[in-house]
């Protein structure tokens, strides 16, 4: 009977070891930190190097969920990364942890453009840690809405549309945390082909009218390729 009650007792008293371990990120509260750097031509190399000792570094913090990095086609030395943060929270501890500062000071003398970072929550993603493809093409889109209207529900649908075409590889749509009107896409095909049937089917041209009325600014539309 005593060994009994301590094997209750025991059960009880122990912690329990799973309820300590994180849970797996959520698209729903993940953490989006988009960023933009231009460096000199002369200076890509080291740049490139920076930003994977950076990445790497940042795998070894709670919360990293997934880091890609671009560079713009036809444009050497300007590069996008897509950091994934399980919350914000662990984005902020990770941004004050010392190889977070270095890599910044590293950039400071090679930079022609400021490092500029911008915060994002999930719009519509379907994989918090999509496949990479060195050969995709990569379209980064900024959208900027100025007027009223659902530019949020045109681009859920849009997103939705596109997922279903022939090439397509990824489409997420993420929105600004504090600018509910300023929306970042990520968007890759398998070829060009399946680009320029995107660029021209149906849903595609029906989004592009329902926003042109509501957009603030241009469409920044850009190109991109995998840095691997």
């Amino acid at each position: 009977m005593r060994g009994l009650l301590y094997f209750v007792l025991t059960l009880v008293t122990v912690p329990n070891v799973w309820s300590q371990t994180p849970a797996p990120a959520s698209i729903e509260t993940a953490f989006y930190s988009v960023s933009y750097i231009e460096v000199t031509p002369s200076s890509r190399a080291m740049a490139v190097a920076a930003i994977k000792q950076y990445r790497d570094a940042s795998r070894k913090d709670d919360g990293y969920v997934a880091f890609e990095f671009f560079e713009q086609d036809g444009r050497s030395g300007h590069f996008a990364i897509l950091e994934t943060w399980a919350s914000q929270k662990a984005y902020d501890t990770h941004r004050s942890a010392a190889h977070s500062q270095q890599f910044m000071s590293k950039l400071e003398p090679i930079r022609l453009s400021d490092y500029d970072q911008r915060p994002y929550k999930t719009l519509t993603v379907v994989s918090l840690t999509p496949a990479a493809n060195p050969r995709a093409i990569c379209v980064i889109t900024h959208v900027d809405v100025g007027g009223q209207g659902d530019a949020a529900g045109l681009l859920r649908r849009l997103a939705e549309a596109s997922r279903k075409e022939e090439g397509n590889l990824r489409f997420d749509v993420l929105l600004h945390t504090m600018r509910s009107n300023h929306f970042t896409v990520i968007e890759a095909w398998q070829n060009q082909k399946a680009l320029d049937a995107h660029a021209a089917a149906a849903h595609t041209r029906q989004y592009r009218d329902g926003l042109h009325p509501l957009l603030g600014s241009p469409l920044d539309e850009r190109l991109h390729k995998v840095v691997e």
